[in-house]
């Protein structure tokens, strides 16, 4: 169905305006939802009511607030989509990372609801449930989970194609709702064939399972559509593959530093440090760094930016200085490694300047670590002193 919809509503391509294709597959997800949810939503709810069934009566409601997700979901793609302007030059990317927050928000509440319906009926009783229109709250029942599980699946799908945390949390809230209704159906079938005592009251006990889940489903969403907006750890894997693409050119030796702002989908920010050689043409090296440049933002769909760094790589002496602070810093830790090294003569003795980039896993204060290999290289290399800066690096 969604893909029919896409047909007749989408006209635009991926290859041509991939942009404005995200935001309309976003929009159409959106629009689909609030339409199946409040369809749930009113047959759960009249249902719920003739059969006197709370956890039918509670799920219905959190098709409702499902409609309202999907809202702010809606909002939120139609935001993102706004191109940068004076007050925001990186653009609205990050729209959707709040629309997701709130859609996770959402799922909190309704959890809570449930939860606070459910015990109400645990500890004070009500109405028999299901003692008539059994079967066709069944039939709701199991309507209602198929459906759930069509949104899970395309939602899911469009969160993978374009990368949307905001339709990564509308996907696992609906796979949710499938086991909150799978838990009111079970519940269902054990009041309707099962003798039971009055205390032992199946359908509230379920809604306190189901709510607790919904809990947990949407405080995990919390985590993954806030860590965007906190600033995250990129991930590794496409810093090892900007590191690859900016080393194959030839005449960078080595790069550090690298930085990636994540201002949301399409308005991803690189920049680094690429090491030439001190001695090539500065011509022909600016001109390897404009085609490494353009190549990144090329294959990673990014705007990138290289600082050059000249590095001596010709003068024994300076080699043989860099490799014997290189073999003090592995002592401390072999995953520390040395970048940015020159040589600053003195009256007294030359102070060797280097930054060393280090994990975040690794213990103790930037300060101490700095004083401990200053002191290393005093002791260790005669004429010499170190004046070393650290850099947290991912690791």
């Amino acid at each position: 169905m969604i893909r029919l919809l896409a047909k007749w509503f989408i006209r635009e391509k991926d290859t041509d305006a991939p942009e404005r294709v995200r935001s309309a597959y976003g929009v159409l997800s959106g629009c689909f939802g609030i339409l199946l949810n409040l369809i749930l939503f009113t047959v759960k709810l009249v249902f719920g009511l003739l059969a006197h069934a709370v956890s039918l009566q509670a799920d219905a409601f959190n098709n409702l607030g499902d409609a309202g997700s999907s809202v702010i979901s809606l909002f939120g793609f139609r935001l993102a989509a706004k191109k940068p302007d004076r007050d925001h030059p990186y653009g609205h990317g990050r729209f959707e990372y709040i629309a997701g927050m709130f859609v996770s928000i959402a799922i909190i509440l309704m959890g809570w609801s449930l939860f606070r319906n459910a015990l109400s009926v645990v500890l004070h009783g009500g109405e028999p449930a299901y003692a008539a229109h059994f079967w066709p709250s069944v039939i709701v029942m199991d309507v209602s989970i198929l459906v759930k599980l069509y949104m899970f699946l395309y939602n899911r799908a469009l969160a993978k194609r374009f990368d949307s945390p905001s339709l990564k949390a509308v996907a696992f809230d609906s796979l949710s709702d499938t086991v909150a209704t799978g838990a009111v159906l079970l519940s269902a079938l054990v009041t309707r064939f099962f003798t039971l005592p009055d205390w032992v009251r199946p359908d509230a006990w379920s809604g306190l399972l189901v709510s607790l889940f919904i809990l947990y489903t949407g405080l995990k969403s919390v985590r993954e559509t806030t860590a965007p907006l906190l600033g995250r750890r990129p991930d590794p894997a496409f810093v090892a593959a900007i590191r690859e693409a900016t080393t194959s050119f030839e005449g960078i030796g080595g790069v550090h530093d690298v930085i990636v702002h994540d201002y949301g989908p399409g308005r991803v920010f690189v920049s680094l440090h690429a090491e030439v050689s001190a001695d090539a043409d500065v011509r022909d090296i600016h001109e390897i760094i404009d085609n490494a440049e353009r190549y990144l933002s090329e294959r990673f769909g990014c705007s990138a930016t290289i600082h050059m760094d000249p590095i001596i790589t010709a003068d024994p002496e300076t080699a043989k200085l860099r490799t014997q602070a290189e073999a003090i810093v592995c002592g401390v830790d072999p995953a520390i490694t040395i970048h940015d090294f020159r040589i600053a003569p003195g009256p007294q003795a030359q102070t060797l300047l280097f930054d060393i980039a280090v994990p975040y896993s690794f213990p103790g204060t930037d300060e101490a670590l700095a004083a401990r290999i200053e002191a290393a290289v005093a002791e260790q290399m005669p004429g010499c002193r170190a004046a070393v800066t650290v850099d947290r690096a991912e690791g």
